[in-house]
């Protein structure tokens, strides 16, 4: 397995993270940004969020910046497209995603992966791969009913502080999801561990991604 040491391969001034709905940032891929971000310290983050109810935007602002709160600068978006509706708001979608493009210059992506079997889910993937397909894209995960996880290829590991503090910024920031019985403790830290023994991860933790599509120059 190739291991790619961070600090000289993967230094991105400006990440875009994308998400369907107000935790999924979180939990896809909070851990690998508050990694790059110790490793870059004058990295600047867009944060956007495309589904949200009034509740669930404050939950969703309060996690983003915990997350950001060493980023250079950071740009949080909170949108109010209908929960589980997104296909059917293709168009409008679809024009927010050319005002993004026309707003940031990303160096890295983070977006839904592709085969998510959420609709919402898999829909801002679609508009991700449209919109900046000349730029580094990485898909995270989500664990859900579903059982949609798969195989992923690029992996970030991760030390077990950065991984309590992941985990307890989800439960602590998202206390309107408490009562589904999959949002627990012991679901996230499953996940980060599966993937960290997937990957070698010295702490036995890691992030996993689906790099659909990666140029070495």
């Amino acid at each position: 397995m190739l291991t790619v040491e961070i600090g000289s391969a993967l230094r991105p001034q400006h990440i875009l993270c994308l998400g369907a709905h107000c935790d999924d940032i979180e939990i896809g891929c909070g851990a690998t940004i508050s990694r790059l971000l110790a490793t870059g310290p004058d990295v600047s983050v867009t944060w956007v969020v495309m589904g949200s109810t009034e509740q669930r935007a404050q939950e969703a602002l309060l996690s983003a910046h915990t997350v950001l709160g060493t980023a250079r600068k950071r740009t949080v978006v909170i949108k109010t497209f209908r929960d589980g509706f997104f296909p059917y708001h293709g168009a409008a979608l679809k024009e927010y995603f050319e005002e993004l493009k026309g707003a940031v210059t990303p160096d890295l992506v983070f977006t839904h992966y592709r085969h998510d079997l959420h609709q919402d889910h898999r829909v801002i993937s679609e508009l991700t791969w449209n919109t900046f397909r000349d730029h580094m894209i990485l898909e995270y995960e989500i664990p859900k009913f579903d059982g949609d996880l798969g195989s992923p290829n690029v992996f970030m590991w991760l030390d077990a502080e950065t991984c309590h503090a992941k985990v307890a910024n989800i439960l602590t920031s998202f206390r309107s999801q408490a009562d589904k019985r999959w949002f627990r403790e012991e679901t996230f830290f499953a996940l980060l561990r599966l993937r960290g023994m997937e990957a070698n991860a010295p702490s036995g933790y890691a992030e996993a991604f689906y790099g659909r599509k990666v140029v070495l120059a």
